[in-house]
């Protein structure tokens, strides 16, 4: 039975083929997709075939590509295998892309995720030529059934010139209904406060709008969405978990939290995963999520009866984990809600419901700057997705890492981070397997002496002690004690050698 209701757009159908012939060199495209859902899976391959042919036939053909975040190997991977991408925002995941954002070879925007919709409507990323959404179905109306993200769909549908829409039949049905678009953001001056005051309450409707006449091809398939198995937790994710779960008991104890917590905000990977998994296990009752994804630790939480409700834009799910929500959908849709990435982000929002907000970071210094984002401070990894949203405005902001990578040649506490993403004013609680250090309240000098005991691995602790007393000893300031001759001297360490060891 076909997914497309609406007459209209029932005789839009065509290729995937006659779909990408629409898009030409130059057009700035925004793509669905949020993680590996929801994003469009046949017009991006098909357009990157394009592409390739073009090339070929000593033709230039590169695209502007925005999406909600990062997409799957047919979107991003197929595109940037191709040379097909010459900018991208606003986070990327892909091994391809990364390797040609690295070596230059493409623009790379790297923007909080809760900005990427005001922009586009401000008009400073320039015009959107064509939006390519995938949806779960068409209603008669012409409305349309989100798919498993949300991400910047309502956005790209109301700013580009054109539309093409993928409708995947390979997406639950019961997807209907789950979602909660809202409609009531504006620019300034006619802003007004969003009207959201708990993680489970609806202010919009379950489906997206879209004028048909803005259509110009539909295409039909049904294509699995690609997610990736987490990892079994290691010592070092189920050290860092315990750390966070005693942290909560205790300020619980302290009265500081309510004995169900506040809505909790987890980046994705396997130590945030493995924080969700001891969770299962924690006296914590009656939980709440107000987040970017939905992965498999709050599932299992869901599952439990643990966790309440889930507020989110998409499902990051490993393929077990994606086959079991498929599978189980109508037991989970009334606890599971999809919103757009700017409501899901909000700064706003974030801080009214006082979300509790447990991040992935690559190093801290010792005064509780992190980066998140950057190798070694040039090569990008990831992005910083919507991090940043939630460490500003969170009523607890956590960044946790193990201690060391590489077999012990990288320490991930060092003198000074090589590229910031979160100043120290927003960074509250630095993790590690080793400890954990509060810097709520305190003076750097302060910072510095919980961040080197408490979160350093022991074969690094000597050499942090050593740089902060002599900064502290020579330093032309005292707030903040700083030998700038070696604030980087590790990271340059190892790129000379490949250790940070001395």
């Amino acid at each position: 039975m076909s997914r497309i209701a609406h007459p209209g757009l029932a005789a839009k159908v065509t290729t995937a083929e006659h779909a990408a012939s629409f898009i030409a060199d130059g057009m700035t495209v925004g793509m669905s997709g949020f993680t590996g859902s929801g994003y469009p899976k046949a017009v991006p391959i098909a357009l990157a075939a394009q592409i390739e042919a073009e090339h070929a036939a000593g033709k230039p053909m590169r695209l502007k590509v925005w999406t909600g975040a990062s997409t799957g190997p047919e979107l991003d991977g197929a595109l940037a295998r191709v040379d097909g991408i010459s900018a991208r925002l606003p986070y990327n995941s892909d091994p391809i892309a990364r390797e040609k954002i690295n070596a230059g070879e493409m623009d790379y925007v790297d923007l909080h995720l809760s900005q990427v919709a005001p922009l586009a409507w401000e008009g400073f990323l320039g015009p959107l030529d064509v939006a390519v959404i995938e949806v779960a179905g068409i209603r008669e109306d012409g409305s349309l059934i989100p798919s498993s993200s949300v991400g910047n769909n309502k956005t790209w549908l109301d700013v580009a010139k054109r539309v093409i829409l993928e409708v995947n039949s390979w997406q639950n049905p019961a997807l209907e209904g789950m979602h909660d678009i809202y409609y009531g953001t504006a620019l300034p001056p006619n802003r007004v406060p969003i009207p959201l005051t708990a993680p489970d309450q609806r202010i919009g409707q379950p489906t997206l709008r879209c004028d048909p006449h803005k259509v110009i091809a539909v295409v039909e398939t049904n294509a699995p969405d690609r997610n990736l198995p987490f990892a079994a937790p290691d010592a070092s994710a189920l050290a860092i978990a315990q750390h966070l779960i005693e942290f909560f008991r205790h300020e619980v104890g302290k009265g500081r939290l309510p004995p169900s917590l506040l809505p909790l905000q987890s980046g994705v990977g396997n130590i945030a995963n493995a924080v969700l998994a001891g969770l299962l296990t924690a006296p914590f009752e009656n939980l709440t999520a107000y987040t970017e994804v939905l992965q498999d630790g709050m599932l299992d939480l869901l599952a439990a009866g643990k966790l309440r409700m889930a507020s989110c834009t998409a499902f990051s799910l490993s393929p077990n984990a994606a086959e079991r929500l498929n599978k189980d959908l109508d037991t989970f849709r009334d606890r599971i809600l999809l919103r757009s990435q700017e409501i899901s982000n909000h700064p706003e929002v974030v801080r009214r419901l006082g979300c509790l907000a447990m991040n992935g970071m690559i190093e801290a210094d010792l005064y509780g700057n992190v980066n998140s984002t950057h190798i070694m401070g040039s090569r990008i990894q990831n992005g910083i997705g919507g991090s940043g949203d939630f460490a500003r405005n969170a009523y607890i902001s956590i960044f946790m890492s193990p201690s060391t990578a590489k077999g012990g040649a990288i320490s991930a506490i060092v003198p000074h981070v090589s590229h910031v993403d979160h100043i120290a004013q927003d960074v509250q609680i630095v993790v590690t397997e080793q400890g954990l250090a509060d810097l709520r309240g305190l003076a750097p000098r302060k910072r510095a002496e919980q961040v080197i005991e408490r979160c350093a691995h022991p074969s690094y602790r000597p050499m942090l002690r050593d740089y902060y007393e002599r900064a502290l000893a020579g330093s032309y300031g005292k707030q903040t004690p700083m030998l700038p001759g070696e604030a980087l001297a590790w990271h340059q360490r190892f790129v000379d050698t490949g250790s940070m060891r001395s």
